[in-house]
C-alpha cells in the first residue's frame, strides 16, 4: 500500500478563511507537481468549481446527510485513486452539522479517519487563541487536529503570540498567512460563469505564494501522510446500460453533483446540450435540467423560442424529464426578474417563478415517495407562485424531520422540484427513474419508449 498526503481544512467558524487557504494550498501543491483531488464537505456547488480553477480537478461533495457512510468511502476512494494528494475543504465550523454535529466536518473526519488542519482567523486575537484551541483539541477525543494555520496575521511578532499558544496547548502550528486585501471569495449568489471564475486565478496564485513563504507545507504534508484509501462495494443488482440521457449544461444550468453525472453515465450515454445556445434538444430517453442561474440569462432564454418549444413538445409527448431548482424554474410558464419583468419559459408547468423580493430558502431535505426515500438540499432566493393547480407528489421533510412546504411537482412524465437531489448512486437514481416509468433493473422487463 502506498501513502499519500490526506487532510481536511476546517475552522472554528465560517468566514475564517477556509476557502482561500484551501485554494492556496491546492495551487501550491499543483506548483509542486502533485496531482491533487479536492473534496468539499456539505452540499455546496460553488467551492468545488473554485477547486478546479485552483488545481485543475473539480471538487467532489462528501455529505453525510445525503450519502451513506459506504457511499462516502466509495466516493473518496474512487475519485482519488490516481491522485498524489487529497485535500478536503470543510463546511462552516468544525462541529456544525444538520443536528448538533451530525454531518459536520468533524463527523466526516471520523468516518474517513483523516487529520484536520484548523484555520484560525487571528486578525483581532493573540494569546487568547489558547483556550479556543484547547477546546477544539479536547472536545472530541476522536478528532485528530494535526495542526493550525493562522489567517490574517498582522506581523511576525503577532504570530509569535499565536505560536506560543499552540505550544502551550500541544497543537503544532504550521505557520500563518498575512492579511491580503485582494484575496477574497465573492458572495454565493453572483452567478459566476466558468470564464468569470478563471479571473480568480491570479488571486489564487497570490495566496499560494503567501502560503509557501510563511507556512511549513513540507511539515504539513509529512504530518498528514496516510495509507491510500481503498474501498470496494458489492452490488447484487444489475442495471441496463442503454439509455440516452440529455443533460442541460451551460452558463445558466451547471449545478449538478459529480456523483449524479456518474450515476447517469452508468446507465448509458450522456448527451450534453445548451438551453441557451442550441435550438433543439438531442434525441434521448430522458432530459435532465440541473440547477444554476437562469435568472441571469432571462432575455437569452426567452429569445430561444425553438428550444423552449422543443422542451414543451418533448414533455407533452410523454418524454421523461428531471428538473431541479433553476431547471424547475425553466420548465414553468414565466420567470419574473427582480424588477417584476416577466420572461416566457417552457410552459411545461403553469406556475411562475419570481426573483422579486428575494428571500433565502435553505436546508437539507428528505423526500418520501411511498416507500422510497431521497435526500437533497434546498438553496434558492426565488419563489414559485400560481402553483395551486400543479400536482405535487410525496412528502418533504427538513433535517429535523418536520414537514416543509417544498413540493415535488409532477405532470405526465416530468418530475421537478426546488431540491437539489443527491442521485449519486444508481440505486438512488433508479428510484426517480422508476417514478417516470423507466425501470433500469436488468432482470425486470420494461419498455423505455420511443426517443424524441
Amino acid at each position: 500500500m502506498s501513502k499519500i498526503p490526506q487532510f481536511i481544512i476546517a475552522a472554528p467558524t465560517s468566514n475564517s478563511g477556509k476557502t482561500t487557504i484551501t485554494l492556496g494550498l491546492l495551487r501550491a501543491l499543483e506548483n509542486r507537481g502533485f496531482a491533487t483531488q479536492p473534496f468539499k464537505v456539505g452540499p455546496d456547488y460553488i467551492d468545488p468549481k473554485f477547486h478546479k480553477v485552483a488545481c485543475g480537478h473539480v471538487g467532489v461533495n462528501l455529505d453525510l446527510f445525503m450519502m451513506s457512510t459506504d457511499d462516502i468511502h466509495q466516493t473518496y476512494a474512487s475519485f482519488s485513486k490516481d491522485k498524489e494528494a487529497i485535500c478536503i475543504e470543510g463546511v462552516m465550523g468544525l462541529f456544525d452539522g444538520a443536528k448538533k454535529s451530525e454531518g459536520s466536518t468533524a463527523a466526516v473526519s471520523k468516518v474517513l479517519k483523516l487529520p484536520i488542519i484548523l484555520v484560525v482567523d487571528a486578525k483581532s486575537v493573540a494569546y487568547s487563541v489558547a483556550p479556543l484551541l484547547y477546546g477544539f483539541k479536547n472536545f472530541d477525543p476522536e478528532i485528530d487536529i494535526a495542526g493550525v494555520i493562522f489567517n490574517r496575521v498582522n506581523t511576525e511578532s503577532h504570530y509569535q503570540f499565536l505560536k506560543e499558544a499552540c505550544d502551550d496547548v500541544g497543537i503544532p502550528s504550521f505557520g500563518y498567512v498575512p492579511f491580503i486585501a485582494d484575496c477574497e471569495i465573492p458572495s454565493r449568489h453572483l452567478g459566476l460563469s466558468i470564464d468569470e471564475m478563471d479571473a480568480y486565478k491570479p488571486m489564487i496564485s497570490t495566496m499560494a505564494i503567501a502560503i509557501e513563504k510563511t507556512v511549513d507545507v513540507d511539515q504539513l504534508l509529512k504530518k498528514c501522510t496516510l495509507e491510500r484509501p481503498v474501498f470496494k462495494t458489492k452490488s447484487s443488482t444489475k442495471y441496463i446500460k442503454k439509455l440516452r440521457i440529455g443533460i442541460a449544461k451551460d452558463a445558466a444550468f451547471n449545478f449538478s453533483y459529480v456523483q449524479n453525472i456518474k450515476a447517469f453515465e452508468a446507465l448509458g450515454e450522456l448527451v450534453y446540450f445548451s438551453p441557451l445556445e442550441d435550438s433543439e434538444i438531442p434525441e434521448v430517453d430522458l432530459l435532465y435540467f440541473p440547477g444554476g442561474y437562469p435568472e441571469f440569462y432571462l432575455k437569452k432564454i426567452a429569445a430561444n423560442k425553438t428550444m423552449r418549444a422543443a422542451v414543451l413538445s418533448f414533455a407533452k409527448n410523454g418524454g421523461r424529464i428531471i428538473a431541479e431548482c433553476g431547471g424547475m424554474m425553466y420548465l414553468g410558464s414565466e420567470i419574473l426578474d427582480e424588477h417584476g419583468q416577466a420572461f416566457e419559459m417552457c410552459g411545461v408547468f403553469p406556475f411562475k417563478a419570481s426573483m422579486k423580493n428575494m428571500k433565502l430558502a435553505l436546508g437539507y431535505r428528505t423526500i418520501q415517495l411511498g416507500d422510497a426515500i431521497l435526500k437533497g438540499h434546498e438553496f434558492h432566493y426565488s419563489s414559485v407562485f400560481e402553483d395551486e393547480s400543479t400536482r405535487g407528489i410525496g412528502k418533504v421533510f427538513s433535517a429535523r424531520s418536520k414537514e416543509v412546504r417544498t413540493k415535488i411537482y409532477r405532470t405526465q412524465n416530468v418530475w421537478a422540484t426546488y431540491i437539489h437531489c443527491y442521485l449519486g448512486t444508481v440505486d438512488g437514481l433508479s428510484l426517480v427513474l422508476k417514478e417516470l416509468g423507466i425501470d433500469v433493473v436488468e432482470d425486470r422487463k420494461q419498455e423505455i419508449g420511443a426517443r424524441r
